[in-house]
This record gives C-alpha cells, sequence and structure tokens, in this order.
C-alpha cells in the first residue's frame, strides 16, 4: 500500500496535469478577397444594400455604467457556384456620421466565401446606436448573402454576446451610385 503522501502528490500531479491549458493551434490562415475593378459598361444581375445595426456598447444598471463590445461584420456568399462583389462597407455612428469606410476598391467573394470587418472593443465611435451599411451586385441571379454582425464582450468573469441580422434597404436590379 502507498502511503498517504505519495497519493497525495500522484493525485496533484494528475490534477495539474488536467487543468493546464492545452496547445491550441493557430486558426487557419484565410486568404484575403480579391479586388475587383468594374468595367464602366458592368451590368449587375442583382444587388442589394444592407443596413446592419452594430452595438459599441451597451447600457446597464440605469445607463450609470456600459458594457464595451467589440463587433465583427460578416459578409457571406451563400451560393454554391456564382461570385459576388462587395462595393461598399461603410460604418456610420449613432447621429449617421460616416466614421470610416473598410473597402477602398470592390471586393469578390466566390461562391460559398466569406469576409468579415471589426470594430474593436476600444472603439466607441460608434456609439450604441452604430450601423454598417454593405452594398453588393452580382452579375448573375445569385442566391442571397449572410450579412450580419457579431457583439462580444466580457469583463469581471461576465460575458454577453449576440447576432444582429443585416436588413435589405435596397434592391437593385441594376448598378446605382451610393449616395455618399
Amino acid at each position: 500500500m502507498k502511503p498517504y503522501r505519495l497519493i497525495c502528490i500522484e493525485f496533484a500531479l494528475i490534477f495539474l496535469t488536467a487543468c493546464t491549458p492545452s496547445e491550441v493551434p493557430p486558426p487557419p490562415i484565410v486568404s484575403s478577397p480579391k479586388v475587383v475593378i468594374l468595367e464602366q459598361n458592368f451590368q449587375a444581375a442583382m444587388g442589394q444594400t444592407i443596413y446592419v445595426p452594430i452595438y459599441s456598447h451597451i447600457y446597464y444598471e440605469n445607463r450609470q455604467k456600459y458594457f464595451d463590445l467589440a463587433a465583427t461584420l460578416s459578409i457571406r456568399n451563400t451560393d454554391l457556384t456564382n461570385p459576388m462583389i462587395v462595393t461598399a462597407v461603410r460604418y456610420y455612428d449613432s447621429n449617421g456620421k460616416l466614421i470610416r469606410q473598410y473597402i477602398e476598391r470592390p471586393i469578390q467573394l466566390d461562391a460559398l466565401a466569406s469576409t468579415n470587418f471589426v470594430v474593436d472593443r476600444n472603439d466607441t465611435s460608434g456609439g450604441s446606436g452604430a450601423n454598417f451599411i454593405v452594398e453588393w451586385v452580382a452579375k448573375t441571379d445569385i442566391s442571397e448573402p449572410i450579412v450580419e454582425a457579431v457583439m462580444i464582450g466580457s469583463a469581471l468573469q461576465q460575458g454577453i454576446s449576440w447576432i444582429s441580422p443585416g436588413k435589405v434597404i435596397i434592391n437593385q436590379t441594376t448598378p446605382q451610385k451610393s449616395p455618399i
């Protein structure tokens, strides 16, 4: 029979080994979307302008405190065979003022591809009523993309997260100049 002290040491080693963080492989490298140049005679078969609500922070305790959040805008091409072209990704604050444009030139998302745009947790420039405007077009009819935002924040053992779906505000069948 083993001495009690030796049993305790073996148990502690097993416990500590089980509790140490394991090696987590790095996330896979994701290729950047391809920048495209739209010809002047480009004719879109379809396209949309999508409004996506974003929350830089949310209030709690009678608006006396707020919880900062990181936000990830996700644009996903759901079509099985055809690409889509994202022509604009603009971020606005609670007052409707343009904060930044995330792309300078149109980008192509191939079939089933996706891309993300992040608003850092410490970026509170948008306020609690911020939003993205996403515009896209396609040369052929495609299935509508999924455009949504994921907000997440954590502090002092508290965490919160949710998804904010985009809302189509303009459907188009011919290219239109952006109002901004």
